[in-house]
């Protein structure tokens, strides 16, 4: 019986599979030659996602676009949306996005707000605004308790896979907060099947957190890249035996994925969110500030991701008047207020320096510093192109800098402000192994700056 259910399901996904509308034409996102980086159309992609997990199903047509709208002007070219956080999922209008709580058998009818139809618009106006949505199937927490089997997994991915692969716009994003090795079966089975029948977009995998999606996928050839969740604990909290123990440092993931075989590009898929708790549990903790999601943003780019996403408490579960007072881990503020907080609006300046000298030679470089990277938040980290080097300080401490590194007989030296963008020279040097700078400011968590070096 259970057999025949399932043989009705998948007969029900083919039927719904096929979509004509697709979304205006984008370059599909590629990996790059050196399998570091993205490029659309040879062109570089560096990926600035914004976590929008509940857009699909909490916001209507008109709020969507004001959403993607405010994201595109500031910067934001990829939205990490889930496509069903719960077998029962409706959207804004009402609509269910199954029928009797069954992956195998979306639900469809005839109303223009349809739960797929909806999801289609939503494509289509994110490419009409250049920019990507990294869909992530199922959420990992309804395949453990739902007991989804490979069989189900199979026919739903089938269904999205051909409904989707004329999206040029797409990213799929297997699992979803979850350790891949909890339902690995499942998991490949999604994966593999998204890559049989849609080869042309990019597929990656949303581990739980202070997880990387290399430890269980890194060979599998359905994984284009890979993703981590550095997660939302402080050093004080990183106490798990099943963890790294690597703490605030997420930058050790991607020195870990980047030392890989084979090469495959990485980012920090979800580190800590604007204003939300340290450790997400007790809303009476401190919160994430602008400067942390700064930090985790140049720590990880500048060690070699390709990338990097931001979040924000109230963003990310599009909290709004019809929900409870205070929302998700001690959410207050509404979404449409919140999307304009102090580090969204930073977060372009991480794009425009890195798009800003020649993108696919760079590497990290921490031979750069002289005197010892430090630790914790004086960490220093350094990346490099051919001509020029950029250092990253996270408290305004000095740094010693050896600048033979880099060719020529003389370098010219500016400071870049992460929080906006502004750039203030230095001079002019001869190379040495040690030249010393001294960040504008006092030294102290979140004067932050980046030293920008090119060789003349």
């Amino acid at each position: 019986m259970l057999k025949r259910i399932v043989l009705i399901g998948i007969i029900s996904c083919l039927l719904f599979s096929i979509k004509s509308d697709e979304a205006d034409v984008l370059p599909t996102l590629k990996v790059s030659p050196n399998h570091r980086f993205f490029t659309a159309n040879g062109e570089p992609f560096f990926w600035l996602g914004d976590t929008g997990w509940l857009l699909f199903s909490k916001l209507n047509r008109e709020d969507a676009e004001k959403y993607l709208e405010i994201r595109r002007q500031q910067g934001f070219n990829v939205i990490q949306v889930m496509v069903i956080h719960s077998l029962s999922e409706t959207n804004a209008y009402g609509d269910s996005a199954l029928i009797n709580k069954n992956i195998t058998t979306p639900h469809f009818n005839n109303s223009a707000n349809n739960y797929w139809s909806n999801i289609d618009w939503v494509l289509n106006k994110a490419a009409e605004k250049g920019m990507y949505v990294a869909m992530v199937p199922i959420w990992g927490s309804v395949v453990k308790a739902a007991h989804t089997n490979q069989i189900q997994a199979k026919a739903y991915a089938t269904f999205l896979a051909n409904r989707y692969k004329s999206y040029s716009n797409v990213i799929w994003m297997n699992g979803g907060d979850i350790a891949g090795s909890d339902s690995l079966k499942v998991w490949n089975a999604i994966g593999t099947t998204l890559h049989a029948i849609d080869t042309a977009h990019l597929i990656t995998f949303h581990p739980r957190g202070r997880k990387q999606s290399s430890i269980w996928f890194h060979n599998e050839s359905w994984l284009s890249f890979n993703s981590f969740q550095s997660g939302h604990k402080n050093y004080k909290q990183d106490t798990s035996k099943d963890d790294f123990h690597y703490g605030e440092d997420n930058w050790r993931y991607v020195q870990v994925d980047y030392n890989k075989p084979p090469i495959k590009p990485t980012l920090d898929a979800e580190p800590s969110y604007e204003k939300i708790p340290y450790g997400l549990h007790d809303i009476n903790l401190p919160k994430w500030t602008d400067a942390d999601v700064r930090r985790y943003g140049y720590w990880s780019v500048f060690a070699g991701a390709c990338g990097y996403t931001y979040g924000n408490n109230d963003v990310m579960q599009m909290h709004n008047p019809k929900d409870k007072a205070i929302g998700a881990y001690g959410s207050k503020g509404f979404w449409y207020n919140s999307i304009n907080d102090p580090g969204a609006q930073q977060m372009v300046y991480l794009k425009k320096l890195i798009l800003s000298r020649p993108y696919f030679e760079r590497v990290p470089d921490q031979s750069l510093i002289a005197d010892g990277q430090g630790i914790k938040y004086n960490r220093l980290i350094a990346t490099r192109g051919t001509n020029y080097a950029f250092v990253y300080t996270y408290t305004g401490r000095d740094m010693d800098i050896n600048t033979t590194k880099l060719p020529g007989s003389k370098i010219k030296a500016s400071w870049y402000n992460p929080s906006n963008g502004i750039i203030t020279a230095i001079g002019t040097f001869n190379k040495s192994k040690i030249t010393k700078f001294n960040p504008p400011g006092t030294p102290a968590n979140g004067n932050d700056w980046v030293l920008i070096l090119d060789a003349i």
